[in-house]
């Protein structure tokens, strides 16, 4: 796994949404700067936690100039299941071939319970309006990650 990191240009990308309706980030970044949040899979505990904070404070992210998208491979089908049943207020896009995830380098190898198997790695990126990854975020807990970043973003 190949992680891009702080500097990196960030791969351009087009997914359909959890309302079926493309989305692109070069679309995104001509407004704000893009929080775009990889995560395994709607409606997990842990996901779903992850979430629910982004929802609950998406109006400070938006005072510091940052909309957020969500990325896994799960089918549109279960993204729009997710937003219904937790209320969310941003895109879900799915990446039901990994392509994007694999394009970030958060796709690879983990453990879980002894098992091995190829899944999305939770890590997060920053990408400025420039295209630039500005930062990522990958050391946080799912119930923390909202401050994580938005500590960054105040000082930043």
């Amino acid at each position: 796994m190949n992680t891009l990191q702080a500097g990196d240009k960030a791969p351009l990308f087009s997914l359909q949404n959890q309302n079926d309706e493309t989305i692109s980030l070069e679309a995104l970044l001509k407004e704000q700067q893009v929080l775009v949040y990889f995560y395994p899979k709607a409606s997990t505990p842990g996901c779903t936690v992850q979430a629910e904070q982004l929802r609950d404070h998406k109006a400070e992210l938006a005072k510091l100039n940052t909309v957020v998208v969500g990325i896994s491979p799960d089918p549109i089908k279960r993204l729009k299941n997710f937003e219904t049943k937790k209320e969310l207020n941003f895109d879900l896009l799915a990446d039901e071939d990994h392509a994007i995830a694999d394009a970030f380098g958060v796709w690879g190898l983990k453990k879980f319970m002894g098992k091995e198997y190829d899944g999305i790695h939770r890590i997060s990126f920053l990408v400025s309006q420039d295209g630039t990854i500005k930062h990522v975020f990958d050391k946080f807990k799912t119930k923390d990650h909202h401050q994580v970043v938005l500590d960054y973003l105040a000082q930043n």
